[in-house]
């Protein structure tokens, strides 16, 4: 799906198609300032740009559930819902963020039920509820259902829903369209629009806005093993991050503790709300030592470090596919689970086992293990939605920009998110992006590019940053593709001499040194992180560079880090990766379809904020919810109770935190 063609100027582009980015065109559209525009004949121009088809949008892979105080199942208050909020962030959680999510979630469901979202039901009609991790009555005094559900495809249904009514809306989608770059004006006050790459017809086009939202989703591809898409590579918080913003928070990256083995495909928390228990390799369901009240529905980061202790001492298991691999994984036992009501509450889960591990839940433990899952932090938003930088211990609102849903840190979750609390924050602080934006149509204002024809050249640079941005990455695109050609011509040539040679040579080749060498060479498996073949070579790639950073972050920061293990991930993306990202190029000529040439630009997207969140994660000199240093094992309120906020080149400066009500607290589950 593609618009028939560019307008000149449009009233809203927003980048993103999942949850977050629907859920704000829906509010744009739905806003009575929209429909006061459609009265006076003048629709509001908005179009929503997609490097995937809508339908495939990481939000439609969300399993557990959606976390709203409704009360159907048992009492429930929205206040013990932000404190939950609050103490699952570790404190870190900006406070009045926090209690608009969790003020106005039971409205969020409730309109998500209205657009026509088919959530799982009670006997008496009303939507179902089950337990959470971190999520409790009476401020901490026990596990509460609070998180409406679908099954275990609760994803699933609310991209459909909100597909379905921005189509009714009429929403224009430019789907396959990858956007790379983010255009600000020169004193980085206000947004201009951004520059996307239809990779139906190769063509690069400037796309022009009043305003501009962000809604691309995480970065799990950070990581080698992780439970995010192919897809999620960090493309908003790149795009901001090159446009010489700022992110926030960007070291807290969640590992939710039930991946599949070593696949790290998700498993749904609610495995374990259903009655799941983790065991060790002595069969103990080792929670109970860690978190004693909540075992294993305390929050996430605490399940997680609490597996990794487990594994580091001696009591991992080796997944069952190599039984003489590393024994870092653990059991999930969901024997106890009737076998009827798991097809009926947790039928993907099951079917995921089935296919993936060979195994049957019913009756066989599965092997498991923490999976990148999450990114807490991201662009720095105002709970209106508007991306702000961080200057003089002052925000700065960026003019017509905004951002949602996880590449932007409105900061709700702090230092570790809870779960059932991802998709109420995509949607329901997507819906207030779109609404704030809604407030800034002007139905009066046609104005497109007034620049006269007879400008010269100087002052149409000046005045249109749009255009030069267009014409560099023009440059930038057909430079990969020419290095392709010049590539495959020099291929030829030298394969050309060798059939020459081994056409004269009366020698076995077969037998010399030099093909023996040249063979032994074809046959080595490429190290996983030393890269200096490859990174002269002609065969390297994208997706070879993608499988390297993932093992580089992974063993970095994955779970916890320290100095070390934070300055030899540095050292070895400046040494290794960033030259070899700069080398890549596209092995087609082709500009349409190549998805090599997408790949380069995630690629690069990936590198950019893979530095970002090693400076990030070196400056923070405490642990706190998701993010563990073993060299600073204790949380410090008194130097880190701030946002880092991380750019291109500056060094990391501190943002407060936002404490209103609820002042810092030991944090035990």
């Amino acid at each position: 799906m593609s618009p028939e063609h560019v307008e000149k100027m449009y009233d809203a582009v927003i980048i993103g198609a999942g949850a977050a980015g629907l859920s704000a065109a829906l509010g744009i559209l739905q806003s009575d300032e929209a429909k006061e525009m459609k009265a006076s004949g003048n629709n509001p121009k908005l179009l929503v740009i997609s490097k995937l088809q809508a339908l495939r949008s990481h939000t439609g892979s969300a399993e557990g559930g959606i976390a709203a105080s409704l009360g159907n199942i048992e009492p429930d208050n929205w206040r013990w819902h932000y404190f939950d909020t609050v103490k699952g962030g570790d404190w870190l959680s900006d406070q009045d963020a926090a209690a608009i999510l969790a003020q106005y979630a039971p409205q969020t469901v409730v309109n998500l039920e209205r657009r026509g979202v088919a959530f799982s039901r009670t006997q008496d009609g009303h939507i179902a509820q089950r337990k959470f991790g971190g999520h409790t009555k009476d401020y901490g005094k026990g596990p509460v259902k609070r998180t409406a559900y679908a099954a275990d495809r609760i994803g699933h249904q609310i991209l459909y829903t909100l597909w379905q009514q921005c189509i009714g809306a009429r929403v224009q989608f430019a789907e396959e369209w990858y956007v790379t770059d983010l255009v600000l004006d020169d004193k980085k006050e206000t947004a201009c629009g951004v520059v996307a790459f239809d990779t139906h017809t190769g063509k690069t086009h400037g796309i022009a806005a009043r305003n501009v939202l962000l809604a691309t989703g995480g970065a799990g591809r950070l990581f080698r093993t992780t439970s995010n898409s192919w897809d999620l590579t960090g493309d908003g918080m790149a795009l901001g991050l090159k446009a010489g913003l700022q992110l926030e928070d960007c070291e807290f990256v969640q590992f939710h503790p039930t991946g599949l083995a070593h696949t790290g495909i998700l498993l749904s928390e609610a495995s374990r709300g259903e009655g799941g228990i983790l065991r060790n390799a002595d069969g103990e369901a080792f929670m109970e030592r860690y978190a004693p009240e909540h075992k294993d529905l305390a929050a996430r980061d605490v399940v997680s470090r609490s597996i990794m202790a487990e594994v580091d001492a001696g009591h991992g298991i080796a997944d069952p596919k190599d039984p003489d691999g590393p024994k870092d994984c653990v059991w999930l036992d969901m024997t106890g689970i009737d076998q009827d009501h798991m097809q009926e509450v947790l039928p993907q889960v099951v079917e995921t086992i089935r296919d993936y591990a060979g195994l049957d839940p019913s009756k066989d433990w599965i092997p498991i293990k923490p999976t990148a899952h999450y990114t807490m932090g991201g662009l720095p938003i105002t709970t209106e939605g508007e991306v702000y930088r961080w200057i003089d211990t002052e925000r700065h609102v960026i003019n017509g920009l905004y951002a949602a849903g996880e590449c932007s840190c409105v900061s709700v979750h702090g230092a570790n998110r809870l779960g059932g609390n991802s998709l109420l924050d995509a949607c329901l602080f997507g819906t207030r992006a779109g609404e704030a934006i809604a407030r800034h149509l002007n139905p009066d204002d046609s104005s497109e590019d007034l620049m006269p024809d007879t400008a010269t050249v100087e002052e149409t640079q000046a005045y249109n940053p749009l255009e030069v941005k267009v014409n560099e990455r023009k440059r930038h695109i057909q430079l990969l593709l020419q290095q392709s050609s010049h590539t495959h011509n020099a291929a030829e040539q030298a394969n050309n001499i060798s059939l020459d040679k081994n056409q004269t040579d009366a020698t076995d080749s077969t037998t010399s040194p030099t093909h023996q060498a040249a063979t032994k060479q074809k046959t080595t498996p490429r190290s996983p992180v030393n890269t200096t073949q490859s990174e002269n070579s002609n065969d390297d790639n994208p997706y070879h560079l993608l499988a390297d950073l993932g093992i580089t972050i992974e063993r970095a920061v994955a779970v916890r880090c320290d100095a070390e293990t934070i300055a030899n991930a540095q050292q070895t993306i400046v040494n290794e990766l960033v030259p070899r990202v700069q080398a890549l190029h596209s092995h087609s000529e082709a500009p349409t379809f190549n998805q090599e040439l997408t790949a380069i630009f995630e690629a690069e997207n990936l590198i950019e904020l893979a530095q970002a969140v090693l400076k990030a994660s070196a400056a923070r000199h405490e642990s706190r919810g998701a993010f563990t240093r073993t060299d600073f094992p204790q949380r410090d309120d008194q130097h880190f109770l701030s946002h880092s906020m991380t750019d291109e080149t500056a060094d990391v400066t501190w943002q407060p935190v936002h404490i209103i009500d609820m002042p810092p607290q030991s944090r035990a589950y």
